[in-house]
């Protein structure tokens, strides 16, 4: 257990964080996850509007540190390929 003053600080400042990065990246997963129904069982307009949602979330959770930038990109791409795939059929 902390004994200082700064390190019980730090502890409560850990877990607020640690709350706050999972909480976006549920919301980010549950975004993808729905593009992903949508690619599956929708049209490609909402599959288009699902991918500019979860491109958003992912953009803003990469911002914020929760995630790195590249695997935010990396994730876009794909989703966006899948996208492009189900338009051309």
């Amino acid at each position: 257990m902390a004994n200082s003053v700064s390190s019980k600080k730090r502890i409560r400042q850990n877990e607020t964080h640690r709350a706050r990065n999972k909480w976006r990246k549920v919301s980010m997963r549950t975004a993808i996850k729905d593009f992903d129904d949508k690619i599956l069982h929708g049209s490609s307009d909402e599959a288009t509007q699902a991918l500019r949602l979860a491109s958003k979330l992912l953009d803003k959770t990469a911002q914020q540190g929760a995630i790195h930038k590249n695997t935010a990109a990396r994730k876009k791409s794909r989703m966006s390929a899948r996208l492009k795939a189900k338009s051309t059929k």
